[in-house]
């Protein structure tokens, strides 16, 4: 994925998100695959025997709120996104050669041709689902899917945010690195799949948010039909009229489905089955 301009300063009502996704990988097509997750203690065995940088001030709760302040400098306004953003430590979620640079708003490659998005991309999307009908109701994103784990940061956050998430990865290299990553700073009720996102996760559905980090032709009518009422969907979504891709949001009310398109973006094309 290419990297798109530096990010301006915007307001939240503007609805705007430069920067980059997470980048994709070659797909191997085939039906719905939702394997049985490994016991947690694998992963929590995994997280304890990776190298974690130290000495670097890296887990002083300053530095993340540095990087908060400076979010929030460029336009952030949503006061549980912040929360979450300070809370997380980002650098446990990328290479130990790479986690001086974790709180720059950056995107950072974890892998596989994959990069962790840049927090002031994670964190607009988060706000903007935080404007669903439902969130602004209940003050949390209820249950949620998302569709690529990558490295598990996102899926760390929105644990803070919600009453359960199920995360879904198709790269098998990355499902794996996801769950030794959360097994750091495990909370809440996550939930990571490996298994094809395009299908979403009917077990656990209706989902009160639905977020995206890759784009298709059109919107999976899975995710489509997965949205409860008084959810909202954000995702990335081929533009006819530039060639590009462009944010979609979705909302389901009591009468149907409503849908707007934000400003142009640049996410990783779906795809089906896993790899």
């Amino acid at each position: 994925m290419t990297p798109a301009p530096k990010a301006p300063r915007f307001p939240l009502a503007l609805n705007r998100l430069p920067g980059p996704a997470r980048a994709g990988a070659p797909s191997s097509a085939g039906a719905e695959v939702l394997r049985p997750q490994r016991p947690l203690q694998h992963a929590a065995e995994a997280a304890s025997q990776a190298s974690t940088p130290s000495g670097l001030g890296l887990d002083s709760a300053a530095v993340r709120q540095r990087m908060v302040q400076r979010l929030r400098e460029q336009g952030l306004r949503c006061e549980p996104v912040l929360d979450a953003l300070a809370q997380v430590e980002r650098h446990r979620f990328v290479d130990s050669a790479l986690a001086t640079q974790a709180y720059e708003d950056t995107s950072l490659p974890i892998g596989l041709s994959q990069t962790i998005s840049k927090p002031s991309v994670v964190g607009h999307m988060l706000a903007l689902l935080f404007e669903g009908t439902y969130a602004r109701t209940h003050g949390d994103l209820g249950r949620v899917l998302e569709i690529g784990s990558g490295c598990g940061y996102q899926a760390a956050l929105l644990a803070l945010l919600s009453r359960s998430v199920v995360s879904i990865e198709r790269l098998r290299a990355l499902h794996d690195k996801a769950r030794a990553n959360v097994a750091h700073q495990r909370r809440g009720d996550l939930r990571l799949v490996f298994g094809d996102g395009r299908v979403g996760h009917a077990p656990r559905a209706p989902y009160q948010a639905i977020i995206a980090a890759a784009g298709g032709d059109e919107l999976p009518q899975s995710w489509l039909d997965q949205l409860d009422v008084g959810g909202r969907l954000v995702a990335p979504m081929h533009d006819s009229a530039t060639g590009g891709q462009a944010l979609m949001v979705v909302d389901r009310g009591p009468q149907g489905l409503s849908s707007r398109r934000l400003d142009a973006v640049h996410f990783v094309p779906l795809k089906s089955g896993t790899a």
